[in-house]
């Protein structure tokens, strides 16, 4: 009975909206964001593999990544291969990501489509380049 439920059940870094609070929340906790567009999908060993397309990438945050993890970027939804992701129905346009690297792997937090009239996303942008973190978010790694 509980499998059903679980199937259905939004994958978490889909499971946001776009808010600036919620975008800067994730952006702090995150090794890593970047703008960009997303090639293919695929499922491997219960999770979901997100290829990047080799186009540009705006890097917002390049944190723990190097330019080798930017040349073939893939990021992971960690037991992502069944649950919904509403972003990753239609990969026409750009999508925002935040991510964290543990163990050589790309794990993929916060998945937001780039949408450009939101205003909530250009607050969050500002945000960012300006980078005002509180210090406590070292707290999640």
């Amino acid at each position: 009975m509980g499998r059903e439920a679980k199937a259905s059940k939004v994958c978490p870094p889909c499971d946001n909206q776009l808010k600036a609070d919620n975008i800067m929340e994730h952006y702090c906790a995150s090794d890593f964001a970047i703008k960009m567009k997303i090639k293919e999908v695929k499922k491997e060993n219960g999770d979901r593999k997100l290829i990047a397309a080799q186009k540009k990438k705006k890097v917002l945050k390049m944190g723990v990544l190097r330019k080798k993890d930017l040349k073939k970027l893939t990021l992971y939804i960690k037991n992502g291969a069944n649950c919904p992701c509403a972003q990753l129905d239609n990969l026409g346009s750009n999508f925002l990501i935040m991510g964290r690297k543990v163990d050589q792997q790309l794990l993929l937090m916060s998945i937001h489509k780039w949408e450009k009239k939101s205003t909530e996303l250009k607050f969050a942008i500002k945000y960012m380049k300006s980078q005002q973190c509180p210090t406590y978010h070292t707290v999640f790694q």
